[in-house]
């Protein structure tokens, strides 16, 4: 466990609030449902200041809690296997996308990493509510075009609102 990345995680606590207030969870809501009209996918944006001090010491991974998280917001929980999570480890820089096995084996990984790059690099220049926006809106961009909406009316399974863990 580094020295760094401790003080890192210790300083950030807080920091999804205030880097990530009511209004950027607003326009990142706006998003996410704008984004489900042009796709039949379901998206969530989950972000987090710091790991506790429990992760880091077991030298826990951004990656290992972007799946933790998937599981405990049941992005997984679909019913066609459709769920995207965006994740965001403020204290780690660390930005993850996953998605779910239906979404997966049609979208290569370096889609979802080249929309992180560009969301850390809006976060870099403290700009995270464009960051995040756009991040959606590529996702959205890349479900459309692998699974367009067809019309048909379907129920919102996940929440459309941003989750700060």
């Amino acid at each position: 466990m580094g020295a760094t990345r401790i003080l890192r995680h210790t300083f950030a606590e807080g920091s999804a609030r205030r880097q990530f207030p009511a209004r950027t969870l607003d326009a990142i809501q706006h998003a996410v449902a704008d984004g489900e009209k042009r796709h039949s996918g379901q998206v969530m944006f989950a972000v987090e200041g710091a790991l506790p001090l429990r992760d880091l010491a077991r030298g826990r991974s951004a990656r290992d809690r972007a799946h933790e998280v998937f599981a405990h917001l049941r992005v997984w929980d679909t019913h066609h296997n459709s769920g995207v999570l965006i994740y965001v480890l403020l204290a780690d820089h660390a930005i993850e996308i996953l998605a779910d096995r239906g979404i997966a084996a049609k979208v290569d990984e370096a889609e979802w990493k080249s929309i992180c790059a560009q969301m850390q690099q809006r976060f870099a220049a403290g700009e995270f509510e464009r960051g995040a926006v756009d991040g959606v809106r590529a996702v959205a961009d890349i479900l459309a075009k692998h699974f367009p909406a067809d019309g048909s009316a379907r129920a919102n399974e996940l929440p459309d609102r941003p989750v700060v863990l």
